[in-house]
């Protein structure tokens, strides 16, 4: 059974939100896929497949990457998916880098080495 995608990708989101928030995660932060809105779902199906194809196109490569360039790209993609569906998002929803909470940092990077597992397994 393949799983799509943007599930691969939420899945590793709540995963790291359980893992690396501090205290008690806002129910929308953990909420399953099914209850996820639907722009956010296309939303993590679209970054999966930009990280995937980002580890394709270096021919495993970008496996070099630290924890913290992995997470920025992450977080880059999501940035640029806010901005598809929200023409006036919120300062917080497009924060840089440096301006994200650890947990989500941290949240990113385990992203990022979620699809890259699933890459290098050619799943």
């Amino acid at each position: 059974m393949t799983i799509e995608p943007g599930r691969i990708f939420r899945d590793a989101w709540i995963a790291g939100v359980k893992a690396h928030y501090p205290g008690e995660p806002k129910p929308g932060y953990i909420a399953p896929w099914e209850e996820t809105p639907q722009w956010e779902r296309d939303s993590a199906a679209a970054v999966y497949e930009q990280v995937a194809a980002f580890l394709r196109a270096t021919d495993g490569a970008a496996n070099k990457l630290d924890r913290e360039q992995k997470g920025r790209f992450v977080a880059l993609c999501w940035i640029g998916q806010i901005y598809k569906h929200f023409p006036e998002p919120k300062p917080s929803y497009v924060a840089d880098w440096p301006n994200l909470p650890s947990w989500q940092q941290e949240t990113d990077a385990d992203i990022f080495e979620t699809i890259e597992s699933r890459v290098r397994g050619g799943q």
